[in-house]
Formats: C-alpha cells, sequence, structure tokens
C-alpha cells in the first residue's frame, strides 16, 4: 500500500469549484453541529482532555467524518489531502476541537500498513469511533531525540511478550486505553535492528502511571513504568525488530499534519483582536505598535507555511515528497507557534502581571482575565514545541543531511 493511499480512493478530477463546495459543506456543518460549549472552550485556550475530544469525534462519526485522513476501507472518508486540509481549515476557523492525533493521525495509519487483518478488526474502529483512547510509548529517560537507545526490554516468554522498563512524557496516559510502545527484543546488531513495536492496554498488571507536573499547571504527560508486563505476541505490530521501521512510518506522518498551520492563523486572529481591542481602549501606543509590527511579521511566516503545508500535501498526493521538507515544516511550525504564543503573552502579562496563574480556572472562560490567564497557559506549553516530536537541532539535521548529502 502506498503512501497515499491513506488519503485517496479515487483519481477522479477535482477542480477549484469542487473543493469550494466541499468547504461550504464543511463550514455548514460545523457551524451547527459543533456543541457551542465545545467551541468556546477552544476559543478561550482551554486545556481539552478526552472528554471534550471524544464527543466532538463521536459527532463527527455518526456523520461519517470520523477519519478524514483514512481509506473508506477502513472506516475513512477516502478525501485527498486537500480536502483534508480543508477540513482542518474549516474547524480551526470555527473553533471546533482538534482531532486525537494519537489515533487517527499516529497509530492508525501504521495498523492500517504493518497490522494483520484481526489487528485491524480489532483496533481500527474503536478510533473512528472515539471510544479508545491511544498513548505513544516512545521516549524514555535516556532516549528522548536518540530514540534507538531505548531500553525498555521486552523478552519472549512463550506466546507473551513479557517487558521491564520506563517511558517518559507520554502525553495523555493517564486517560488512555491503549499505549503503543517501542521495547527492545535484541541487543544483537544495529540498535535500531532490536526494536519491536507492541500494543499494552495501560490497565494490564504491572504498570504504573505517574503524572509530570509541567510549569503551564495542565496535566498532559506522564512516566510510565512498566514492571513484567505481560502482553500477548498478538500484540506486536509487524515482524519482531521491524518495530523502527514503523516507528519511522509513523513520525514521516507525524511531521506533515495539515491541522498545524490552520491553528496556528486561528491564534494569530486571535491575537490581532486581542491588539485592535488594546488600541480601541488604550490609543495606538509605541507598545502596541510593537506588536503589530510583529503581528506582521507571524502573518507572514504564517502565509510562508500554508503554502509550504500545501505545496507537501500536494507532493505526498503525487508520492514524491521528501522526509526534509516535512521536517523544515515542522521546525518552521515549531518556531512560528512561540512566537505567536509569545506575542499574545506580552500583551497579556503587563495587564494581568501575577494574577494569571496562581488563580484557579473559572468555568465558563468567559472574561478577559481568563482568556488572559489561559493565554499565558498556552505560550508556556507552547514552551515544549521546539522538543515535542523530534526536537528543532534533528530537525535541523535531517534538512541538512537532504541539501549536503552527509
Amino acid at each position: 500500500m502506498s503512501t497515499t493511499d491513506f488519503a485517496l480512493d479515487d483519481t477522479s478530477v477535482r477542480d477549484e469549484a469542487f473543493y469550494e463546495r466541499f468547504r461550504q459543506e464543511l463550514h455548514d456543518f460545523m457551524s451547527t453541529q459543533c456543541p457551542a460549549d465545545l467551541r468556546e472552550k477552544v476559543r478561550t485556550n482551554q486545556k481539552l482532555g478526552r472528554e471534550e475530544m471524544s464527543r466532538w469525534q463521536k459527532i463527527l462519526f455518526a456523520h461519517g467524518w470520523g477519519a478524514p485522513n483514512w481509506i473508506k476501507a477502513e472506516g475513512g472518508t477516502g478525501w485527498d489531502l486537500q480536502q483534508r486540509y480543508l477540513f482542518e481549515e474549516v474547524s480551526a476557523q470555527l473553533d471546533c476541537p482538534p482531532l486525537y492525533h494519537h489515533g487517527l493521525g499516529h497509530i492508525g495509519p501504521v495498523i492500517m500498513h504493518f497490522g494483520t487483518e484481526e489487528q485491524k478488526a480489532r483496533y481500527l474502529p474503536p478510533i473512528v469511533e472515539g471510544s479508545e483512547w491511544w498513548c505513544q510509548g516512545y521516549s524514555e529517560p535516556g532516549a528522548g531525540s536518540d530514540l534507538a537507545s531505548l531500553k525498555t526490554a521486552a523478552v519472549r516468554e512463550g506466546d507473551e511478550y513479557v517487558i521491564n522498563g520506563q517511558k517518559i512524557w507520554t502525553s495523555h496516559a493517564q486517560e488512555a486505553d491503549l499505549m503503543y510502545t517501542l521495547v527492545r527484543t535484541s541487543k544483537e546488531g544495529r540498535k535500531q535492528a532490536g526494536i519491536t513495536l507492541l500494543v499494552v492496554p495501560v490497565n494490564t498488571p504491572g504498570i504504573e502511571v505517574r503524572p509530570i507536573h509541567t510549569i503551564d499547571q495542565w496535566h498532559h504527560v506522564n512516566e510510565v513504568f512498566l514492571n513484567d508486563v505481560r502482553v500477548p505476541v498478538a500484540n506486536r505490530l509487524g515482524d519482531e525488530g521491524e518495530g523502527w521501521k514503523c516507528a519511522k512510518f509513523l513520525l514521516d506522518r507525524e511531521r506533515l499534519s495539515p491541522a498545524t498551520v490552520p491553528r496556528l492563523a486561528r491564534q494569530l486572529e486571535q491575537v490581532s483582536e486581542l491588539i485592535q481591542d488594546r488600541i480601541r481602549q488604550e490609543g495606538a501606543t509605541p507598545h502596541l505598535y510593537a506588536a503589530l509590527k510583529r503581528l506582521y511579521q507571524a502573518q507572514g511566516a504564517a502565509l510562508g507555511a500554508r503554502e509550504m503545508l500545501l505545496s507537501a500535501i500536494q507532493e505526498e498526493m503525487n508520492g514524491t515528497l521528501a522526509a526534509s521538507k516535512s521536517s523544515a515544516l515542522k521546525l518552521h511550525c515549531s518556531e512560528l507557534s512561540q512566537d505567536i504564543s509569545s506575542l499574545a503573552y506580552d500583551l497579556t502579562a503587563g495587564e494581568y502581571g501575577a494574577r494569571l496563574l496562581p488563580k484557579p480556572l473559572s468555568a465558563d472562560g468567559s472574561d478577559n482575565l481568563e482568556m488572559g490567564r489561559q493565554l499565558v497557559h498556552t505560550y508556556l506549553f507552547y514552551r515544549s514545541r521546539s522538543i515535542a516530536g523530534g526536537t528543532s537541532e534533528v530537525q535541523k539535521n535531517v534538512i541538512a543531511r537532504a541539501i549536503f548529502g552527509a
């Protein structure tokens, strides 16, 4: 199965008018069917968890839109990548929740490509329905950017693997049902060759999930300890020792995410509104003029990111996308997200100061203080964007190798 098979079921000619009709269909549905309380949480930058995203996922599933990036044969829409981009763009513009990436964007395509028919039947439907939640067991205390150095070991005993080790920075493990995790099944040969990908139910005896308290005061990430955890060999995705191939397949798709750029564009709209409101209230102060300059620079960078993404989408549809372009896009968006959140922080911190974080968050998120507080949360969270999903240094190395052939 080729990479484009995951996004396109037919090769019929689709012109500009087709995509414009499609955009209108998306707008009509999302503007009326996405619950108002969910849209308010997204608009005010509140933390979304399983309850919120699952609720929206189930609405999309009931409409036949549960998996925009999957083929119809596996329960998806069969949309091409241009349609998928429009879905993400309209969703962001209307403040609908993002799709939960670990299931739909990460492990789902891996299961489609490397899984058995039994595994597809077991794991794919609950992802699309929004009834089963996944997390990623990749990083370890000594194996982050150098993922191939992981030490969590799985020893085969009959029809089971026995797993011992530790994972870290595991997003959403506290509310996940299943973890797709890389383990070491051999120490022979190249370190990449001894890695295997296993599906591990999070409620398996021997698993302990501990929260990691981060500076943004939101619960995103965790440590996961595995002590004599037993899983069936049937939970292995691909052959033993093929985990590195699965991991690279996943990461290439993670870095080409159609959702990132539209979400950043929507955040820029919010920052622009914030600046305009401040100008109306305070007049055109030098501080706000400087903020406008930064806003225009970020808007230019966002337009560049959009063109880069659309170009990458076209190349992916043609089967010609290079990994270096995905890395360049990921690097650019990481930096842009930090620029946007820094601008929002600078605009709000001066107004609200130390009142922002110590107070508990209100339930409705309707007042300006609440909006400012959530923007500061976002600023703190986005400090991790240049680390999560592959550090900026790693992306630069991928790009340099493509340019210089090293």
